[in-house]
């Protein structure tokens, strides 16, 4: 008589250490934390029309601004709460520890989607896009009570909606950055799975709610 023996599978799984090595610098070069200024930056820099009106000056003030808003305080506030004991480690390796940025990164992400829609000739594309991160760590608040959804699954899902969607809005060709961001978006969740503890279904969840408040925030937006 055969019998069936299931057995728990155990994250990360055992990879080769150059390839963990690998994983472990795409995942902190593409932190979620870094997101928001890589797509601002492709918004001021890299798209054709959003920001001709600016000078050098003006578009690095707002790429400064909106790094302050979305990347430094709330990796401040990581900082704080781990010099403060109420978290092990800068890495947030607990449901637990990621309860207060959570909480904290609502407001700043909600801070930065008000900002940007009252400055004077600001495109609807950034707006909607913050308001995206806002909807989706809101969500997140909730999703941490009954599993560990990935941050980095989140950060990538958003930004190749948001990229998608905004070939689909406007009429400039941005195949590239399409492209681009989704081979990230790929390399960044297979690096998750290859070095961290989270479950591929806690990376997909991730990702896949990025992307559907991205898809929401357009909607009201656009």
């Amino acid at each position: 008589m055969i019998q069936n023996i299931s057995q728990e599978v155990t994250y990360p799984l055992p990879q080769p250490q150059p390839l963990r090595l690998l994983a472990k610098i795409v995942s902190y070069l593409f932190h979620p934390l870094f997101i928001p200024v890589y797509i601002a930056a492709y918004l001021i820099y890299g798209h054709p029309y959003f920001f001709d009106t600016y000078d050098d000056k003006q578009k690095l003030i707002r790429l400064i601004s909106i790094a302050v808003i979305s990347t430094f305080f709330p990796a401040f506030t990581v900082f704080l709460l781990w010099r403060l004991k109420f978290a092990d480690s800068i890495f947030l390796h607990t449901q637990k520890e990621r309860i207060v940025p959570y909480i904290t990164s609502t407001m700043y992400y909600f801070w930065a989607f008000y900002v940007n829609k009252n400055l004077p000739g600001t495109p609807p594309a950034i707006v909607f896009f913050f308001l995206g991160l806002f909807f989706c760590v809101s969500l997140a608040v909730i999703f941490n009570n009954y599993f560990k959804i990935s941050m980095h699954g989140q950060g990538v899902g958003g930004a190749v909606a948001f990229i998608i969607l905004l070939g689909l809005t406007t009429d400039e060709p941005i195949g590239l950055a399409i492209s681009l961001t989704t081979l990230i978006g790929g390399l960044v969740c297979t690096s998750r799975l290859i070095i961290s503890d989270h479950h591929p279904m806690e990376v997909y969840t991730g990702v896949i709610l990025g992307a559907i408040c991205q898809l929401v925030a357009c909607y009201f937006i656009m």
